[in-house]
């Protein structure tokens, strides 16, 4: 599998009149590679997207997806090899589940037995011969999943692709978009689902008020945020004051009651801090080391910032 860039941002710009919407982004996602786009309604993701499928122009700055510039004419044709599936899911609700994929399997050049397997994989083979009209909004999500990986799409971008969906087709969702990357397409999630993507994307880029504020996979953004890790730790009672003096600088004890305290130390001293507990043998019932998870992160990045 090549690892050539599928998407290309560099000092992107777009402006509706006076109002910036991104302001200078450069971003790349290389054939296989995951990156997951964070933000508050309004920093930017929508309109980002719509920039790479060649919905609306760069005001300045440079963009490329495949190679190619999506802005020019010609573009068209390159959206074969795009996967899409906007926030809102809106199809013709006159046809059937079984009669719309044939339609986009006939668009994106794909065969339909391809279409079926994905009706039959996302659990909508018993009702595809029934009207959209009639599908819920989990079925409508997962029949848009389904037109979005149908065909070897290069690129899949996938807004807020799981809405409406319970635990176990989640997974199944994430583990077909696994398959599409492991055959080398690239694939950006914009998503509020902080906690799901977290460790199921490569990198995350966080936008605020259009701006790109962070970018790396998830400890790149932990060493860069400078939060702390907490660590748990459950010891004898009579134990605890012994406990705070054993820690020594650089560790904050945010809560001590009856054995039970929690610490917050410079993640950049977990291997100290290891140590440091490793030396209380004897008093010490329990630990739990917790990192910043992308909850943390973002909350650090975006801050009080009021969605839009």
């Amino acid at each position: 599998m090549t690892r050539d860039p599928v998407i290309e941002l560099d000092g992107a710009t777009k402006r509706y009149g006076k109002r910036g919407v991104l302001s200078d982004v450069s971003l790349a996602a290389a054939a296989g590679e995951s990156i997951a786009l964070v933000g508050h309604n309004g920093a930017g993701k929508t309109t980002l997207i719509k920039l790479l499928l060649g919905l609306t122009r760069l005001s300045s700055g440079r963009i490329r997806v495949m190679g190619a510039d999506p802005g020019k004419r010609g573009f068209a044709q390159m959206r074969r090899e795009i996967g899409f599936l906007p926030e809102t899911v809106a199809f013709y609700e006159t046809m059937t589940g079984r009669e719309l994929l044939w339609l986009y399997a006939g668009l994106q050049g794909s065969d339909t037995d391809q279409a079926a397997e994905l009706l039959g994989r996302l659990g909508l083979a018993p009702a595809a011969d029934r009207r959209i009209r009639t599908y819920s909004k989990g079925m409508r999500q997962r029949l848009g999943l389904a037109q979005a990986l149908l065909g070897a799409p290069r690129l899949l971008m996938l807004d807020e692709p799981t809405n409406g969906l319970d635990p176990p087709l989640r997974r199944l969702f994430f583990a077909l978009v696994a398959e599409r990357q492991a055959a080398g397409a690239a694939t950006l999630i914009a998503s509020h689902a902080l906690t799901e993507i977290e460790s199921r994307v490569d990198r995350i880029a966080i936008l605020r008020a259009g701006r790109l504020v962070a970018s790396g996979n998830l400890d790149e953004l932990r060493r860069a945020s400078g939060l702390p890790l907490r660590v748990r730790l459950t010891v004898k009672p009579e134990a605890a004051g012994q406990v705070a003096e054993e820690m020594g600088g650089g560790v904050r004890i945010l809560s001590a009651d009856a054995g039970r305290m929690e610490l917050a130390c410079p993640t950049a001293e977990k291997v100290s801090m290891v140590k440091k507990v490793g030396r209380l043998d004897g008093v010490l019932k329990d630990v739990e080391f917790e990192p910043p998870g992308l909850d943390d992160i973002y909350a650090h990045y975006v801050g009080e910032e009021a969605p839009q």
